[in-house]
């Protein structure tokens, strides 16, 4: 369905899940639970995993850089480095997704309210199919600068991305459990 000419592959996208990013983030440990077992079934069905990595300010190499423990890039598996919320902006993760075929991306990690919320708004901008594990994005508590508490953060999301809709092109929301992975 994507508007991208011969891009039927999907690609399982995951989001700056690094120590520092989601140290106290919601439901943490379920999230990352959710996202290795997407991850495992991908690998098993030959999805593409793409693995997207925050700068974090020139923190690089640190230990709260780090992926969290659980969630590290297999052999082969691309690791995309950003500067910006949106993976797309500055990246090659338009060369990277082209290289696979994809057109459908599947999108989990942190934080639910910036770089995942840039990122699938940039996806389907750009002509991806773009489904959101509904169970598999969070945020760390943010009200102290005004924003709502992170499950509203995260409900919110889940129900505007319900909604989105553009020509030639779907978005959805998906619990980890429910997502579709097929290679082709």
């Amino acid at each position: 369905m994507t508007t991208l000419e011969d891009r039927a592959a999907t690609a399982l996208v995951v989001i700056d899940m690094q120590r520092d990013v989601v140290a106290r983030a919601v439901d943490r440990d379920g999230v990352i639970a959710r996202i290795a077992a997407l991850v495992a079934r991908a690998r098993a069905a030959a999805v593409p995993v793409v693995w997207i990595q925050d700068t974090l300010d020139g923190a690089q190499g640190s230990d709260g850089w780090r992926l969290v423990e659980g969630l590290e890039p297999g052999a082969g598996e691309p690791v995309v480095a950003k500067e910006h919320g949106d993976a797309f902006e500055g990246t090659e993760l338009e060369r990277v997704l082209a290289g696979f075929g994809a057109g459908r991306l599947v999108v989990c990690g942190a934080q639910t309210d910036a770089c995942v919320r840039s990122t699938i708004h940039g996806a389907f901008a750009r002509g991806y199919d773009v489904t959101l594990v509904e169970d598999g994005h969070t945020t760390a508590d943010l009200t102290a600068y005004g924003a709502p508490p992170p499950e509203q953060v995260i409900a919110h999301t889940n129900l505007y991305w319900r909604y989105q809709s553009g020509p030639g092109k779907r978005a959805e929301v998906v619990p980890a459990a429910g997502v579709v992975l097929d290679a082709s």
